[in-house]
């Protein structure tokens, strides 16, 4: 990401009132039909925390908690929105990753879209929700879940702490990438992906993008090229995340935006996703490189692809 600041486009509000707040939302849904418009300008105006203090004065003064009313009021994508913002980050994802894990078959997009993209400080408080909320271990139903070298990354991403520290490291770097491409490329047969998953998942970003300098100079080809050639299905997929996310981290949501509104019909889930997910932290600049990859701003896509109070919640957390 260089030294160019993250830039929200929702930010606390300055002259919070959570009594005015809460007595606007109950007037926005008493009676008969609901007035979205006060509900979307309320919330996506608010911050994380703020929103929590919502919630609280909400349930005490008129008696049941906002997030129940909201569902017996809303319906839809729009409902699922709603409801993901009142959800504090760490809370929405580890509901994500619950949902994608129970039932039949397992949602391993949302795996990885998780798990290989949070900060140590996420995953902590993730796996802290999923405990509270699921009265479960998110490690063990990872493992139960998922099998093989795909298992063992996303285990190593939740319970081994990726360094964090500003501090490089040449000759280290160059260590893990002769030891990558000898676990890989260099190999006669096979590859030993758990060389791949150590330098991945416990690499600061910083260090990995000099391991990738150094890949291409002792294989002549770049690390993904390798992990195109040497791994395939949900691991292949949870590797090129982390690279992407570390080469072009704001691209990576720009490319996952776009490709949720490609083709037939929209993926709502993914939108909602990734919109609210980063509203707090850097959808500012993901806008920015949005635009600079596609050629369209992401508002107008948006605008082109979702309809009525669905859209206007998406580009109210978007901000023009």
């Amino acid at each position: 990401m260089g030294n160019i600041e993250a830039t929200p486009t929702v930010t606390p509000c300055e002259d919070f009132d959570p009594e005015s707040d809460a007595a606007r939302l109950d007037a926005a849904m008493d009676g008969a039909g609901t007035n979205e418009r006060p509900i979307i300008r309320i919330i996506t105006r608010r911050g994380k925390l703020q929103r929590q203090a919502i919630k609280e004065v909400f349930e005490a003064n008129h008696g049941e908690p906002l997030v129940d009313r909201l569902k017996s009021e809303l319906s839809g994508d729009f409902e699922d929105t709603v409801l993901a913002i009142m959800d504090l980050p760490a809370v929405y994802d580890a509901k994500q990753l619950r949902k994608a894990m129970v039932g039949p078959g397992t949602n391993e997009e949302i795996l990885i879209e998780i798990i290989c993209t949070r900060t140590n400080e996420q995953i902590n408080r993730i796996r802290l929700a999923y405990a509270e909320l699921f009265d479960r271990s998110l490690v063990d139903d990872l493992r139960d879940e998922t099998s093989g070298d795909f298992k063992h990354l996303l285990v190593a991403l939740v319970t081994v702490e990726r360094d964090e520290l500003y501090e490089t490291d040449e000759d280290q770097a160059e260590a893990d990438a002769q030891a990558i491409f000898d676990a890989g490329e260099g190999r006669w047969f096979g590859t030993d992906e758990d060389e791949f998953t150590k330098v991945l998942a416990t690499r600061s970003y910083l260090q990995l993008r000099i391991i990738f300098l150094k890949y291409f100079a002792i294989a002549g080809n770049t690390l993904e090229e390798a992990i195109d050639s040497e791994t395939s299905g949900n691991l292949h997929d949870a590797y090129m995340a982390i690279v992407e996310l570390v080469k072009d981290h704001w691209g990576y949501y720009a490319k996952k935006l776009h490709g949720a509104m490609r083709g037939v019909g929209t993926d709502e889930d993914a939108l909602t996703r990734h919109i609210v997910g980063r509203s707090e932290i850097d959808l500012g600049n993901i806008k920015d490189r949005y635009e600079e990859l596609y050629g369209n701003s992401l508002w107008q896509d948006i605008s082109d692809e979702c309809s009525h109070d669905y859209k206007r919640l998406l580009l109210n957390l978007i901000a023009e």
